[in-house]
Formats: structure tokens, C-alpha cells, sequence
């Protein structure tokens, strides 16, 4: 399964890098993860005219898109779009951060995985 990671580096730039989770066969029930400790499970709705500028996640977590896309710049000026169902694990709590926006003048539902 691929996910897009977005973290700074040590000079504080925000960059994207796609990150590959294993999964294993296990028969009738699909394919599976290693299980992944996580600490709270958040939902969140933004409203229609959501464009938030330079922003640090408040915490290390996984973010999925419920119902609505985004694009999400870097502090690079790197852009990606992300759709509904994508899956982004945000790590760059310090630094300069990344800016987001929705991608449809509608309310977006995303649900908040912190680690």
C-alpha cells in the first residue's frame, strides 16, 4: 500500500517522499499491515473555502481524506493533489511547514490518526 509522507529536514524545508506498507497475505481476510500503535482517533470537517497557509502539524500523524481532495504545497514551493480515500502520514511538526488547500469548493471530511 502506498502512502505519501510529508516531513522538514534538518534545515526546516518540508518535502514530500511516497512510502510503500508492507502487507502480508493472510487468506480469506485480505492483506494486513504490521499493527501500528497510535495514540487518538480524531474526525475533522473544514469548511467549502478551506486554503490554510504554512502550517506544522501539531503532532505526528496519519490524515484520510474521508469524502474531498487536497493539494498540499511544500515549503519548497513542491505541490501535490491528494484524492478522497488517499492516506498522508505528516511528520513535520517543527520547521516551516506545508500549506493545504481544498481542492473543491465543498466541505471536507478527514479523519486524524495520531501516533
Amino acid at each position: 500500500m502506498k502512502i505519501t509522507k510529508i516531513f522538514s529536514d534538518e534545515k526546516g524545508e518540508s518535502h514530500f517522499e511516497d512510502v510503500e506498507i508492507p502487507l502480508t497475505d493472510q487468506g480469506e481476510i485480505g492483506f494486513l499491515s504490521e499493527d501500528i500503535n497510535v495514540k487518538k482517533l480524531q474526525f475533522r470537517t473544514v469548511s467549502a473555502d478551506y486554503d490554510y497557509d504554512f502550517h506544522c502539524a501539531p503532532q505526528k500523524q496519519y490524515i484520510v481524506l474521508l469524502d474531498g481532495g487536497i493539494e498540499v504545497e511544500t515549503s519548497l514551493g513542491n505541490r501535490r493533489q491528494f484524492k478522497t480515500g488517499e492516506i498522508l502520514l505528516v511528520e513535520d511538526t517543527s520547521g516551516k511547514g506545508h500549506k493545504t488547500k481544498n481542492l473543491e469548493k465543498k466541505e471536507r471530511t478527514s479523519l486524524f490518526i495520531h501516533l
